[in-house]
């Protein structure tokens, strides 16, 4: 059961045979996660690198990422650390991609908007 101050969306399932509850938090790491995975993204702002995740725990990708969810609508907000020498609005447009669609997938929740803000730019020579 989740806590009582967190906050959690109620979704419907095909099969009405019971509630299906979704905490923020979750969405938040499903949000991380997505981002991570696109190239030219080095990792998410006030977090760990990729290295360091599996030690500390997944928990950890959802800092850096903001999730405000109303209806069934959601709207996304998110910091990242960029690798040098790509483009900021190919992986930007990218990472919003990724992110939508991740959380429209596993969640049916509707993303309207996945706003990022670079933090910073890493150097990384495997590009």
């Amino acid at each position: 059961m989740a806590n009582e101050g967190t906050h959690t969306s109620t979704i419907e399932t095909e099969r009405n045979f019971g509630e299906v509850k979704i905490a923020d938090e979750v969405v938040a790491i499903i949000a991380g996660l997505a981002a991570s995975e696109v190239k030219g993204v080095a990792s998410m702002a006030g977090n760990v690198t990729r290295d360091l995740i599996e030690k500390l725990g997944v928990k950890s990708l959802s800092k850096g990422v903001k999730i405000l969810v109303e209806e069934n609508d959601v709207r996304v907000a998110m910091n990242i650390n960029m690798c040098y020498g790509y483009s900021v609005p190919e992986t930007c447009t990218q990472v919003q991609d990724k992110v939508k669609t991740a959380i429209e997938t596993m969640t049916g929740l509707n993303v309207t908007e996945v706003n990022i803000k670079i933090a910073s730019v890493i150097m990384d020579n495997a590009k």
